[in-house]
């Protein structure tokens, strides 16, 4: 078996060190090229000693010096800066892990395609508001693009590659977050330290009020739409407290196959890590005997508004659903920082989604100048709303 070179971008968050620890646990099948990551120089510092990786670029070009002392003498390549990262991303790793948050992930990402390797997406932000622009050139490049979110890589599991007619429906499954039962009275007291306490999974503080708002199972969709040729039409949502089932795919003649498991994010890195083999991992075995019971519902678009917004967007197309997203990331701020409420987010969302209009994306420039722009328009909404 020949061992696989590994880049890792955003080594140091949640993603990163999930991969590392299942690189690690395989030193015979993975070597390390490339590590980024934008402010934690220790972190960053540590990993690349310990895996001796090849290279190590840091995001804030102020932080060269130190990260260059730290390596000091270890044999890796330092680097510093955005256009330092793309470069890295650029070098043709036979896998990387695409886990930079936000947009700044999108030049990089976009870099690894052309290398025509293997990528794992969980950065969001490149399917959600340039998702047609990253499949084309997956596609383009002889790329393989391969899903990381646990939803999408349970698709992926699941779904018939090469004959999509057969499919009827995908279902994407959500926890329902931490308000799943709540009465619609006592919503608009919500606090920011409730809405980060995830019933199931451990996650940054935005990504649990996006689950917690539903919003992020509506990206989900998005993403969804572009990852599986099967049309928005065909994309469905189910809430399953439990997140035991991650999510399923419904056949013309009425078969449902899911793919299940415990809620560990190494499970679908793992996937995508040996794809298209299988490797041992650490998580959790599911004993479905103590799980006891699976639950679903349909999801309540009426108290949770934010998963309708994120299927207009999907439906409308073009440049919406970036504009809805950079919206989303400025409203979830400000909730976190105490700025808006809880119940404010998708209706200062929908107003900038209604009043920013513009014309679809070209290219990942035309993307981060729409992203910049929807971002100016929340702000300026945000100012109109008292907390």
């Amino acid at each position: 078996m020949s061992v696989r070179s590994i880049t890792i971008l955003g080594a140091t968050g949640s993603i990163g060190t999930s991969t590392l620890d299942l690189v690690e646990r395989a030193p015979d099948r993975f070597s390390i090229h490339a590590l980024t990551a934008q402010r934690d120089v220790a972190g960053l510092a540590a990993v690349a000693r310990r895996t001796r990786a090849r290279r190590a670029v840091i995001g804030d070009p102020a932080l060269y010096s130190e990260l260059s002392e730290a390596l000091a003498g270890s044999g890796t390549i330092v680097a510093a800066g955005a256009q330092a990262i793309t470069d890295a991303a650029a070098e043709g790793a036979d896998w990387t892990m695409a886990a930079i948050v936000g947009t700044a992930g999108l030049k990089p990402v976009m870099a690894a395609l052309a290398g025509g390797r293997t990528v794992a997406l969980a950065n969001k932000e490149s399917l959600v508001s340039a998702g047609s622009l990253m499949t084309r050139a997956a596609s383009d490049l002889g790329a393989t693009l391969l899903p990381v979110d646990s939803e999408h890589n349970a698709v992926f599991q699941c779904f018939p590659h090469g004959s999509a007619e057969r499919v009827r429906k995908i279902i994407l499954t959500a926890s329902g977050g931490p308000f799943r039962t709540m009465p619609a009275d006592r919503m608009a007291a919500i606090t920011p330290a409730q809405a980060v306490k995830h019933p199931n999974w451990s996650m940054g503080a935005k990504i649990s009020v996006d689950s917690a708002t539903l919003m992020n199972k509506g990206l989900e969709l998005i993403e969804a739409f572009h990852l599986f040729p099967v049309g928005a039409d065909k994309l469905d949502v189910l809430v399953h407290p439990q997140s035991v089932v991650h999510s399923m795919v419904e056949y013309v003649d009425g078969s449902v196959l899911a793919q299940l498991g415990t809620p560990d994010m190494r499970t679908p890195i793992a996937h995508t890590l040996a794809w298209p083999e299988r490797m041992e991992t650490p998580c959790a075995r599911l004993d479905l005997a103590q799980v006891g019971r699976l639950d679903f519902e349909a999801p309540d678009f009426d108290r949770f508004p934010a998963l309708g917004l994120a299927l207009a967007a999907l439906r409308e197309g073009g440049a919406t659903p970036a504009v809805l997203n950079a919206a989303n990331e400025v409203v979830v701020a400000a909730f976190l920082e105490g700025r808006t409420r809880f119940l404010d987010i998708p209706l200062i969302v929908a107003k900038v989604v209604e009043r920013y209009r513009p014309s679809a994306p070209a290219t990942i420039d035309d993307v981060l100048v729409i992203d910049g722009e929807a971002r100016i328009f929340a702000r300026e909404i945000l100012e109109t709303v008292a907390a």
